[in-house]
């Protein structure tokens, strides 16, 4: 839910270096109690950095195990080694009074300034507005190097996550790198593979569980609500700093398909609330769009993992084809009942309209009828007070004479 948002003016010049506020040390979310198993595995990470021998596996096998990679000083290490991103930026930053003419500018102004909620809380004004004014420049830059890609709204929360976490810098050659790979259907001109990758949940969950399988189709729930899920990495859609970085380490070290699996897999994982929900296409629609706050997703990410290694995409893309055309065959015919219906409608009315005289419909052209209109409804009024008052009198009179 979008949350209202301090009116100021986007041209401040509140630029980094103008801003002292702006630091990464300074940036602080809520603190969380480590437990046992997250020391345990922040010791490893910490080791396995001071290991000259450490390498890509390592850290990817480091990030998908259980507590991922503990805490954003660790991430602001590894994410980098993750995607093998050059951590310097030799580029210049433009300022933002320069990218103003951009076409997706406003656009993209409008979504961060609805992001209040993914920065830290307590975050002082000026420095809030300073990171927004990064973000928004972050994007930009991206979609101005890289013509070819679309911004897309829900961009915009990947893009905050990564700058909370590493930094304008690194932000921005990790996010041109995604954009270049894991994100580049979704920046396509048209939203036509994004629908298509988002159908590979349904022959997911059909493997694994047919009940839930045959409710959500009988439904026709669709995939909508699984949208913001694919095109944000979750980040739209959890309230939880702490869930959401998590989400983040999984998918980096994973192929990019895997936030589709996750999809999948907490869609299972909620197989009983759905069930009980029944088969309603609304019901199930908003009770999945909404996202405990306690939901276990070590133990979704899990399942993802085993669906991906027993149902990796290559083996289902003949099931995804077959669904697609089953679910466009099922839309034309819907197209088709709903204009049957409209034209019979309008049928109907063609049949009442041609037996109305043309000079009772009021129309300014038609000056007869409405001047026959007034003058019935004068009339008619005229007759009403006339007989009313004759009645009065007749009363007087009789009231006298008696």
């Amino acid at each position: 839910m979008d949350e209202e948002v301090e009116s100021f003016d986007v041209f401040e010049d509140v630029n980094i270096s103008d801003c002292e506020e702006d630091t990464r040390s300074e940036l602080k979310f809520d603190e969380v109690i480590e437990s046992d198993g997250e020391r345990l595995k922040r010791e490893r990470i910490a080791e396995a950095l001071a290991d000259g021998n450490s390498n890509l596996q390592t850290w990817q096998r480091l990030a998908l195990e259980e507590h991922g990679l503990v805490n954003d000083d660790l991430r602001r290490e590894i994410w980098p080694l993750l995607l093998e991103v050059d951590p310097t930026d030799s580029e210049k930053v433009p300022l933002l009074s320069d990218l103003i003419n951009h076409c997706e500018y406003n656009q993209v102004v409008l979504d961060v300034n609805r992001s209040l909620k993914r920065f830290p809380p307590g975050i002082p004004y000026k420095q809030r507005l300073a990171l927004q004014d990064q973000l928004t420049v972050l994007i930009l830059r991206v979609i101005m190097k890289y013509p070819h890609l679309r911004y897309y709204q829900g961009y915009h929360d990947v893009a905050i996550t990564f700058l909370l976490v590493v930094g304008e810098t690194v932000s921005f050659r990790i996010m041109e790198r995604l954009s270049t790979d894991h994100l580049h259907e979704c920046m396509e001109a048209t939203m036509e593979k994004t629908s298509y990758r988002l159908s590979y949940i349904y022959p997911l969950i059909q493997k694994v569980d047919k009940d839930l399988y045959k409710v959500m189709d009988g439904a026709m729930l669709g995939t909508i609500f699984a949208l913001p899920w694919y095109l944000t990495w979750f980040g739209h859609s959890l309230k939880r700093y702490s869930d959401v970085v998590r989400l983040y380490d999984f998918f980096l070290a994973s192929p990019p398909l895997m936030p589709i699996y996750a999809a999948a897999s907490l869609v299972i994982h909620r197989r009983e609330e759905v069930l009980e929900t029944g088969c309603d296409m609304a019901l199930i629609h908003c009770l999945l769009s909404i996202i405990p706050d306690d939901m276990d997703f070590e133990a979704v990410l899990r399942r993802a993992s085993k669906l991906y290694v027993k149902y990796p995409p290559e083996k289902l893309e003949s099931e995804v084809k077959i669904r697609v055309k089953r679910e466009a065959e099922r839309q034309k015919r819907e197209e088709r009942r709903v204009r049957s219906r409209l034209n019979k409608n309008k049928t109907v009315w063609r049949r009442v309209y041609g037996c109305i005289p043309d000079w009772l419909f009021l129309h300014y052209r038609n000056r007869y009828g409405l001047a026959f209109v007034a003058a019935t409804v004068l009339f008619g009024l005229y007759a009403y007070f006339r007989a009313a008052d004759d009645n009065n009198n007749l009363l007087h009179r009789g009231f006298w004479n008696s």
